[in-house]
């Protein structure tokens, strides 16, 4: 039996728009417009569904993930305040013309979006995003689910189970997170079968100076952390419990420095090495925790960050994980998929999604800096509900009319 599509109990009130003046504030129309001549796609003012608007309604294809696609265009519509009756009528359109505005718009300018808007946000007044003057950022790997589709099983595959194969075809991501935001600052996807270490290489032009990465011990090896180092951010990176280290000066707050090695061979004859520096250390009387823990990184003055200091601060890496759970479980629906049927669609949502997960966390991070409290102490199922169903509405000028100043507006 086919599922019966979602729609807005009561019909749409005012509370229920997704303000695009707010949106606009992060996403801004300048932006969307440098975006789509980058991508090299133009839009034809005689269209039903220009691409300025569509590529807004990408970002709301995950914010109203349990919303029919019509009733999500339908939100988007009537939540403009620059919309007449009539024009609001001309401008909709069925599933099929959604889906065809959706395939001229592409994925390469939902890319560029991504990658102009998605920057780093935190301030010097940011509580908890920084140790010392290291911006604190992560980078891991994880996976969505995706409609099950032929073309989508066939480009992006599926992971095996106990009988057979999973129930959808999953994409494989790969992201660099701003810790104390949870914005997520650079990503990577491919097929379901593609390492996470090679997508996280893609990442790395998104390390700078005055940061510090952390990453699980899947990550640490020769070749990618010698790349990560050259980026001139520095790296706090868990090694695996077999990994041997040559212990070449121990430290007085009892790190020891050593070298990592392209091979086995290397390390016998200690030539093409890394020097790094080793942090040793153990959780006592934590159920669960592990005999040992390894770290590496390329701050080689214990004076300058303190063993304990980085052994404490480690745990700071699990933040990227509560952010994909936050996209994964609250932002989306439940349990659900990505709702697009080709893998070219896939890709382009899979920006919006990162879009709109950025503008939650936008909001939540302004209004963290106007309480003077570290964001972690507002809800985040609570920002989704605010930016879905209680903003103001502001001034946007429509495609064609030049930029107008946006209004301020209480949230």
């Amino acid at each position: 039996m086919a599922r019966t599509k979602a729609a807005f109990n009561g019909g749409l009130r005012v509370s229920d728009y997704i303000s695009l003046g707010v949106m606009t504030n992060i996403i801004p129309l300048s932006a969307v417009r440098e975006a789509l001549a980058e991508g090299q796609k133009e839009t034809l003012r005689c269209r039903k569904l220009p691409l300025e608007f569509m590529t807004y309604y990408v970002v709301c294809l995950t914010l109203y993930s349990q919303v029919a696609l019509r009733e999500v265009q339908r939100c988007l519509l009537e939540g403009l305040n620059w919309l007449n009756a009539d024009l609001a009528v001309q401008l909709l359109a069925g599933k099929s013309g959604i889906s065809q505005a959706r395939t001229r718009l592409g994925v390469k300018p939902m890319e560029k979006l991504f990658e102009k808007v998605c920057r780093p946000m935190a301030t010097s007044e940011t509580k908890g995003a920084w140790y010392k003057h290291w911006r604190l950022t992560a980078i891991d790997g994880s996976t969505l689910d995706l409609p099950d589709e032929k073309e989508n099983d066939a480009y992006f595959g599926r992971p095996s189970a106990s009988r057979g194969t999973s129930a959808f075809p999953q994409l494989r991501f790969a992201a660099l997170l701003e810790i104390g935001t949870h914005a997520v600052i650079a990503a990577a996807m491919d097929k379901y079968t593609t390492a996470e270490l090679t997508l996280a290489e893609e990442l790395l032009p998104g390390l700078k100076p005055g940061m510090l990465c952390l990453t699980d011990r899947g990550f640490l090896g020769f070749d990618f952390y010698g790349k990560a180092a050259k980026t001139g951010a520095d790296l706090l990176f868990r090694a695996k419990k077999n990994c041997i280290f040559p212990c070449f000066k121990r430290l007085p707050d009892g790190s020891f420095l050593s070298k990592i090695y392209p091979s086995v061979h290397d390390r016998k004859k200690d030539r093409n090495g890394i020097t790094v520096r080793v942090i040793e250390y153990r959780l006592k009387g934590i159920v669960g925790a592990e005999e040992k823990y390894i770290l590496v990184t390329t701050i080689l003055d214990h004076q300058e960050a303190p063993a304990e200091e980085l052994a404490a601060l480690y745990h700071e890496r699990w933040e990227i994980e509560m952010a994909y759970d936050e996209m994964k479980t609250h932002l989306k629906a439940v349990g659900g998929a990505l709702r697009s049927k080709t893998p070219e669609l896939v890709k382009q949502e899979f920006y919006g999604f990162l879009l709109a997960h950025y503008v939650i966390r936008h909001v939540m991070h302004q209004a963290a800096l106007k309480i003077d409290r570290d964001v972690d102490v507002l809800s985040y199922i609570h920002a989704v509900q605010v930016v879905k169903r209680k903003m103001t509405a502001m001034r946007f000028s429509p495609p064609g009319i030049a930029d107008g100043a946006v209004e301020d507006a209480d949230c």
